[in-house]
């Protein structure tokens, strides 16, 4: 345990761990390794059978008729928008606090992001936010399940089908998450998944779309192998070398060795979820009494996937700015990050869509205080107190006051 008034690693005090603890970091074993391995030894490295397995298991798990399969969450989302036909004119509305591939995604189909704010205490988007930006011109509503937490899908799905819009969910934070006992992935018209390292599973990189509306699978399966009617396994069983091209598509398959990855990580994913919520639930003991470190605001109606552990820090009560304190734990040794720059202060829709400071208040002001703190399955509970540590060490250093940072009893800092 750090003491009252230890010096910082930043300042040449010793850090709170020797090793840097990642925010995020994959979970692989020999199952995992062995049944690459066995695809690599086979006939199929791409277009076979193990792409199609995984989409039948991924669809089974979160409760979808289909799931289409991509080369990473970026692809996924473009094979959304297209799916979805938007195209040149058409508006979605995107929230400000999302990673920039949610409204990359509708500007690679040449249609507009409109960008919407927040709520407050969980940082996403919600029907209030929803409303003030409909125009004649919206076609869909992007729901971001920022962190983990599934939006408020009931009510989202009512101004979809008031104004006859579409409803995309971008659920890259909240694989094995669920809303009113409704698995994530069945909820929206579409809902779009990410592999990335860091993501719940992992297939290296590589993504999935999944839906009810077969004719929207087999349009986002053309898409996704350059606008062909039929891949090479298909053409192989038929004994056949012919093709068409029936519209502009892209590369953005899957490869067998990388969906056998899937099927073998989506097993074990159950428990790596409950591992993340007690992770959460540690947290959220550790800080209950900490007046500078606010976690976000949770839901009763939900299970949070917690693909990231966000803390707003009280920064009137600290003598730092949040650049300091990033700093300061980074040499600690806590790998912490910040999720996200809000998408529209970025230079690109700055320049391109005319946006900037002041469209959407909520999700700036969230941004100066944001911090993302370690959360995988792989931590031990050492990882977690080594975090905690941390991070009131340095909280504590910075007090504006002499332990007014704490003076309402935070055990880890008395």
């Amino acid at each position: 345990m750090n003491k009252p008034g230890e010096r910082l690693a930043l300042h040449g005090g010793l850090p709170t761990r020797e090793a840097a603890l990642p925010y995020g970091r994959q979970c692989l074993d020999d199952d995992d390794i062995a049944a690459v391995v066995n695809v690599l030894r086979s006939d199929w490295l791409t277009c076979g059978p193990k792409v199609a397995e995984f989409e039948r298991g991924f669809a089974d798990f979160v409760g979808a008729d289909e799931a289409v399969s991509v080369s990473s969450g970026t692809a996924a989302l473009h094979a959304a928008m297209y799916g979805m036909s938007i195209g040149p004119g058409d508006e979605v509305i995107v929230p400000a606090m999302t990673f920039a591939a949610s409204a990359n995604a509708v500007v690679f189909q040449g249609a507009t992001p409109v960008f919407a704010d927040v709520d407050p205490d969980t940082l996403l988007l919600g029907p209030t936010q929803v409303l003030g930006k409909i125009t004649p011109r919206t076609k869909a509503i992007m729901a971001v399940d920022y962190a983990g937490q599934p939006c408020e899908y009931d009510a989202l799905r009512a101004v979809a089908d008031r104004y006859g819009l579409a409803l995309i969910a971008d659920s890259c934070h909240s694989l094995g998450g669920s809303y009113k006992g409704r698995p994530v992935g069945s909820l929206a018209d579409v809902s779009v998944f990410s592999f990335h390292p860091v993501k719940h599973i992992t297939t290296g990189e590589g993504g999935m779309v999944t839906t009810n509306d077969a004719a929207l699978a087999n349009r986002m399966r053309c898409f996704r192998n350059h606008g062909i009617t039929a891949d090479f396994r298909q053409r192989e069983q038929q004994g056949s070398w012919f093709y068409e091209i029936v519209d502009l598509g892209y590369n953005y398959r899957l490869t067998d060795f990388q969906c056998v990855l899937g099927m073998s990580q989506l097993r074990k994913l159950p428990g790596w979820v409950r591992r993340r919520q007690q992770i959460a639930r540690q947290y959220d003991a550790a800080f209950s009494a900490c007046p500078v470190i606010n976690p976000l605001g949770g839901r009763q109606e939900v299970s949070h996937a917690y693909h990231l552990y966000v803390v707003r820090l009280d920064l009137s009560r600290l003598n730092a700015t949040r650049a300091e304190v990033f700093a300061a734990l980074r040499a600690e040794g806590v790998g912490v990050n910040v999720h996200y720059i809000p998408v529209h202060l970025h230079p690109f829709y700055r320049n391109r869509f005319g946006t900037g400071p002041g469209l959407c208040e909520v999700a700036e002001s969230a941004y100066e205080q944001i911090v993302t703190l370690p959360v995988f399955p792989g931590m031990t509970n050492a990882d977690v107190a080594d975090v905690v540590s941390g991070l009131c060490k340095v909280v504590r250093a910075w007090a504006a006051e002499e332990r007014r940072a704490c003076q309402q009893g935070c055990s880890r800092c008395n």
